[in-house]
């Protein structure tokens, strides 16, 4: 295996978080903590919530495999979600897949949000028809969603071998037991990224976003599971359960109430990145890996990722197959391909996200020992519970439904 290769932009970055993160003269919400970090194994408390998956779906009925005679394989995945080289524009580990294999892959950046992507691919799926992908990567809620309605073709699991590598608290979730539909991408937080040097103090707290200096300024994720989440716990709600529509409620009326006096810029998907790199936004509700991608990408070490004092969010992105591609095994080729430790570590070197892949760490530690330690990469147990990182709990189709049209009137869709 290649050495690691992450652009060197992000080297000293990740490095001086790391060791911000660990120094004792900085509070455990400054940076991400200082939590004891752990290794792989002690991500149990990083399992994702349990949803109501509705039973395991039925047979059906399959398009054929043309993989032996066809060698491609078609990558849907989310923005800055694979290692990148700058220089050559290609992705390395992806690079090495092909030279390795001989299977021809592509990859694309396709996915803004769960409900966009979805709703523009579910018809075609329902009609049979083909939309050009082998493999698509959805966030456990909406994983369910996809097996539920026999959209995702089973795996199988004795032709990947690398497979076994999951972690052990990520193999039975409960809308696909035993994972024969799905396999963990990344998991990660959500929680607040901002500039330092763009305001005059410390922001540790939601409520520290809605400053004058930030107004106009702040752009929050499409995903209501994150964003209305991290406003839930901020009104003192534990987003496990024991909450319903008022609670939610409650909660979507400070955002739109921030986006009424206009501190709110915009509700974005993916593309918020965007806004942050352009200026346009200063600060944020955001998901962690992509504040070093920032930092990279701006040669910027100002941008800081904090879980606010009420708490953060925790979810997990699955890869999986759709129904009508005919490339089933070819797509299972690459998703054992990045199962490999050394593989997997070399990924989550580059995007910084929680790796699911047991054996990474001790890969990673080889090349960057330092990194390897990382809250960001491999949280202990202690780390997520200290900073009170919650997973989303599942709905009801009806709760999901109803929940998702409050969320879309704000969104003015």
């Amino acid at each position: 295996m290649a050495p690691l290769r992450r652009r060197p932009p992000a080297d000293p970055a990740v490095r001086d978080l790391v060791r911000a993160a660990r120094s004792a003269q900085l509070s455990r919400r400054s940076l991400l903590g200082t939590a004891a970090l752990g290794g792989a194994a002690s991500l149990a408390a990083c399992a994702p919530p349990t949803p109501p998956s509705g039973g395991a779906a039925a047979a059906v009925q399959l398009p054929e495999d043309v993989s032996a005679t066809d060698k491609v394989v078609r990558w849907a995945n989310w923005t800055a979600y694979l290692d990148y080289d700058e220089d050559t524009k290609q992705y390395p580990t992806l690079e090495a897949f092909i030279k390795e294999t001989g299977i021809k892959a592509t990859y694309s950046e396709d996915i803004e949000d769960n409900d966009s992507y979805f709703n523009k691919i579910a018809p075609q799926l329902r009609a049979k028809q083909d939309i050009g992908k082998d493999i698509f990567v959805f966030t456990d809620w909406m994983a369910n969603r996809v097996i539920r309605e026999q959209l995702a073709q089973p795996l199988e699991i004795i032709r990947m071998p690398n497979a076994s590598n999951l972690l052990d608290s990520l193999k039975d979730v409960s809308f696909d037991p035993g994972r024969n539909y799905s396999l963990t991408w990344q998991s990660g937080f959500a929680g607040i990224g901002y500039d330092k040097t763009k305001v005059s103090q410390e922001i540790k707290s939601l409520d520290d976003l809605w400053t004058p200096e930030l107004k106009g300024r702040i752009v929050v994720l499409s995903e209501f599971r994150d964003t209305v989440a991290l406003v839930m716990q901020s009104q003192g709600v534990d987003i496990t359960g024991g909450w319903g529509r008022t609670q939610f409620e409650n909660a979507v009326d400070l955002i739109e109430q921030k986006m009424s006096e206009g501190y709110i810029r915009r509700i974005k998907g993916n593309s918020y990145l965007e806004d942050l790199k352009s200026g346009n936004a200063i600060a944020g509700i955001v998901w962690s890996g992509d504040l070093f991608i920032l930092r990279a990408e701006t040669e910027n070490d100002n941008w800081q990722f904090v879980i606010p004092e009420s708490g953060g969010t925790l979810w997990s992105d699955n890869m999986m197959v759709p129904i009508t591609s005919t490339h089933r095994r070819n797509a299972m080729t690459l998703m054992n391909y990045y199962y490999e430790p050394a593989v997997a570590a070399e990924v989550a070197a580059w995007v910084n996200y929680v790796c699911p892949v047991q054996g990474a760490q001790e890969e990673l530690a080889k090349s960057d020992p330092e990194l390897a330690e990382s809250p960001f990469i491999f949280p202990s147990a202690e780390y997520i519970k200290d900073n009170n990182i919650q997973g989303f709990p599942a709905l009801s189709p009806q709760d999901d439904q109803a929940y998702s049209a409050i969320w879309q009137k704000v969104q003015g869709n």
